[in-house]
């Protein structure tokens, strides 16, 4: 069985989050502590707002899907999530918010992480004057063969 470090544990990583909300200026509302609990209590994942919502409505967190939607873009901004936008449709929030690139599989509407050793993004060009280079997102997208 792995070993898990007090801050994997998502109990530890729960508090974690709480504490980051109320750092970023969020208050730990009843709904916002239910969500980051489905978000984060199983460690690194892609999710939707719609499965979110339906993983809330499962486990009988009374959320609209708009309260799912303002919740996960309040917590992109303070740096809780990572947005990850596959197609001008379809984004998908990552709790894992360190530098990394994605595979989405089509078809399957899943989004997966790039192993670091994988991806290598070389030869950025230069941003304009007064511009500065945030983020490189890859994403990669796959089909089934067959």
């Amino acid at each position: 069985m792995e070993h898990q470090t007090a801050a994997q544990r998502p109990e530890a990583r729960l508090a974690a989050v709480r504490g980051m909300m109320r750092e970023a200026g969020l208050r730990p509302t009843r709904q916002r502590l239910a969500l980051a609990g489905l978000l984060f209590g199983k460690g690194n994942r892609h999710v939707s707002a719609e499965n979110l919502h339906e993983e809330a409505v499962i486990a009988r967190v009374p959320v609209s899907l708009a309260t799912v939607y303002n919740t996960l873009h309040q917590f992109t901004e303070v740096g809780l999530l990572r947005e990850v936008v596959v197609d001008g449709a379809k984004t998908y929030f990552d709790t894992n918010t360190s530098d990394h690139h994605h595979f989405f599989i089509e078809g399957d509407n899943m989004v997966v992480d790039i192993p670091p050793s994988n991806l290598s993004v070389d030869s950025l060009p230069v941003p304009p004057p007064g511009m500065e280079i945030v983020r490189v997102d890859v994403v990669v997208r796959l089909r089934r063969i067959g």
